[in-house]
């Protein structure tokens, strides 16, 4: 009957792909190439994965392990290491943080639909107010769909993800292989130190930030830690390999980018139209015209697509399915028939309006507003990664009150330094990431974080003086 149950349970090398596809993205390796001057962002993936990704995702597997009945994830670790109050304040932030997530979604969709359809870099020569209030446009439609119930949504999310995964693959692999079996005229790659070594200067540790939301967001796989064979050993090889897999694929995909684009002069409009640039240079080393941009426009779309309409409704279900509702107002739980939060879909209509309508007043240009846009989410979403290693700590300070199959570290002290390590690094990439020479760009990239997180206070005492209305 054992072995029966050890058969079923998940390899190490099983639990890396499914970690891996969870983590990473072909967007990320465009990122990096484009704040990093290119292959000189080699050194600084090289140096996330050794100091922060590692231990990250081994604090993961300890918390995943010691809470494994818990299924609300961070807000549940908080809940149960510190309390109900500290975990709404958990679930907000990691709900709160998806609304520039959102905002940034119908550029996504526009962009992926221009390039299937005109296979060129239309929307950068866009007015920005235009695009904005097209922007606006597509994000109210998925407004719409999303209160009317998203289930067949889950499946198509699933199978262009895979799609984009496939894709991103295929791009390092046929890159790597192009040299020898085409004819295509490559960039010459300069092997010496100079082409690699960073400059440790002001620009590249405020794009840390770039970096860090780059890799994170493997707390989606903390469920899975028990169903590991032997976790004290197979997580944290499985969690390693993943790490390798990762750092292979930024290193290849940046090499392979080199092999394409001059470090040295990276185009301004990369981040906008980087990864079809990239999938349209490769159709024409293989005399394939179009067709590899046309297929990654295409399961973009989709994915934009189905992204936006989930990320409206999933991150809402994860606050207010597990809320405790001394901390949120009533009105907040109202549900239409389809169940969807009616008046949290509101709520979010407002907060991402006013994402998407204020910029195009102050940004001049649709590349400018893009660039803003992925560094607004590199400022936003790590604050989440906060309360992982909030709950971490909290864990290694309660010392045996908690038991987990798996231990990143058996030391109280030593757990709590390297919790605090993170904690420290993820804050300090956060504020690096809000620095902007554009005067108005640095106003919202400070204003829109404190304005989010903070509306969390509020709603306790909004909720506490529903209650007292309704004794009254």
């Amino acid at each position: 009957m054992r072995e029966e149950q050890n058969s079923k349970k998940i390899l190490w090398y099983s639990l890396a792909f499914m970690a891996f596809s969870t983590v990473w993205g072909f967007g990320n390796v465009i990122n990096g190439f484009s704040e990093y001057q290119g292959l000189k962002a080699i050194v600084a993936w090289v140096i996330i994965f050794a100091i922060y990704f590692v231990p990250y995702t081994l604090m993961v597997g300890e918390l995943g392990s010691a809470f494994k009945t818990s299924g609300g994830g961070v807000s549940s670790w908080i809940n149960e290491t510190i309390g109900p109050k500290m975990a709404y304040y958990a679930g907000w932030t990691y709900w709160i943080v998806h609304m520039p997530y959102i905002s940034q979604k119908p550029q996504g969709v526009i962009i992926s639909a221009s390039w299937a359809i005109f296979q060129s870099n239309t929307v950068s020569k866009m007015n920005p107010k235009i695009l904005q209030a097209a922007c606006l446009v597509v994000f109210l439609i998925g407004l719409w769909i999303a209160s009317k119930g998203i289930k067949p949504l889950k499946k198509i999310t699933t199978i262009a993800g895979t799609s984009m995964f496939i894709m991103s693959m295929l791009f390092i692999l046929l890159m790597i292989a192009a040299p020898a079996i085409t004819d295509a005229k490559l960039v010459s790659i300069d092997w010496s130190a100079k082409t690699f070594l960073p400059t440790f200067d002001f620009n590249f540790f405020t794009s840390i930030s770039i970096l860090v939301f780059a890799v994170g967001g493997c707390e989606k796989i903390s469920p899975y830690v028990n169903q590991v064979k032997d976790p004290e050993k197979g997580f944290p090889k499985g969690m390693i390999a993943l790490a390798i897999m990762v750092a292979v694929c930024a290193i290849l995909g940046t090499i392979s980018l080199g092999m394409m684009f001059d470090s040295n002069n990276v185009p301004k409009d990369l981040l906008t139209n980087g990864s079809y640039y990239a999938f349209q240079k490769l159709g024409g080393y293989y005399h394939l015209g179009n067709t590899f941009v046309v297929i990654y426009a295409l399961a973009n779309f989709i994915g934009q697509v189905s992204t936006l309409i989930i990320s409206i409704d999933a991150p809402l279900r994860m606050l207010l399915d597990s809320a405790d509702k001394r901390f949120i107002p009533e009105k907040l739980f109202v549900q239409n028939k389809y169940g969807a939060y009616i008046n949290g879909n509101k709520l979010i209509a407002v907060i991402v309006s006013i994402l998407i309508i204020i910029p195009a007043f102050g940004i001049g240009s649709v590349d400018a507003m893009v660039k803003w846009l992925v560094k607004l989410n590199a400022v936003c979403m790590p604050l989440r990664y906060l309360w992982v290693f909030t709950a971490y700590i909290a864990l290694k300070k309660a010392g045996d009150k908690f038991t987990s199959e798996y231990k990143f570290t058996k030391s109280r002290t030593l757990g709590m330094i390297l919790g605090g390590w993170c904690f420290a690094f993820t804050a300090f990439a956060c504020i690096g990431g809000m620095y902007s020479k554009d005067t108005f760009q640095l106003v919202l990239n400070i204003v829109t974080p404190f304005v989010l997180v903070g509306l969390g206070l509020i709603m306790p005492k909004l909720a506490q003086k529903n209650k007292t209305q309704d004794v009254g």
